[in-house]
């Protein structure tokens, strides 16, 4: 996938302030300062379209951009530790779960993951609660060139083994690097072929 352009189209603090579900849907979610920020600017090539901060929490909002007039990426808020109150993170969580299961649109979830660390338990959590609602998401590892090959290796071994113990199978997973641009074009290919589940009448999660 070429991307032609990516264009910043609302911030949401409800779901019902979403734009119309009228196209193919793919959100990005982490623990706080995951990289989500720099990852999404590396897919687009543009170095601007999610602000980047080295303070946890920093997306409060769902935030939508439309790529290639034809798909919308989104941004949302992270989970884990962040410099909020709890009321404040209680309604990220109410916010980020309104979404998740009630967007029709949405094709796929990309859960972020940082792999310098072996498996953390928010992660976990957050992928079988996704697994149990029947909600489709892939694995993005991140920071892999600060980490270095082989613990990425170690590392995401460790994750597979873990989850293993428990799932019958692993959901698809992409190793990333936002100053190399590693992970791009198979995360770009991913969005192309799955787009076919979105159907304008009745949208439908594959």
């Amino acid at each position: 996938m070429i991307i032609k352009s990516a264009t910043y189209v609302t911030s949401s603090s409800k779901i019902n302030q979403c734009p119309p579900p009228d196209r193919p849907e793919y959100a990005f979610i982490g623990r706080s300062n995951v990289g989500k920020s720099s990852l999404l600017n590396m897919l687009v090539n543009m170095k601007k379209l999610a602000k980047i901060s080295g303070t946890p929490g920093k997306t409060q909002t769902i935030n939508h951009f439309l790529i290639n007039e034809e798909w919308y990426l989104v941004d949302l808020p992270g989970y884990g530790y962040a410099r909020v109150s709890q009321k404040m993170r209680d309604h990220w969580n109410r916010l980020i779960m309104s979404y998740i299961r009630e967007r029709e649109n949405l094709i796929s979830l990309f859960v972020l993951i940082d792999s310098r660390h072996e498996p953390i338990a928010s992660d976990l959590e957050f992928m079988e609660k996704m697994a149990l609602g029947g909600v489709p998401f892939a694995r993005v590892f991140t920071k892999a060139d600060k980490a270095g090959e082989r613990e990425v290796g170690k590392n995401k071994a460790v994750h597979d083994k873990t989850m293993l113990a428990t799932w019958e199978s692993l959901p698809p997973t992409f190793i990333t690097s936002a100053s190399k641009g590693n992970g791009r074009d198979e995360i770009l290919d991913y969005i192309s072929k799955t787009m076919i589940f979105f159907k304008k009448d009745n949208s439908l999660r594959h």
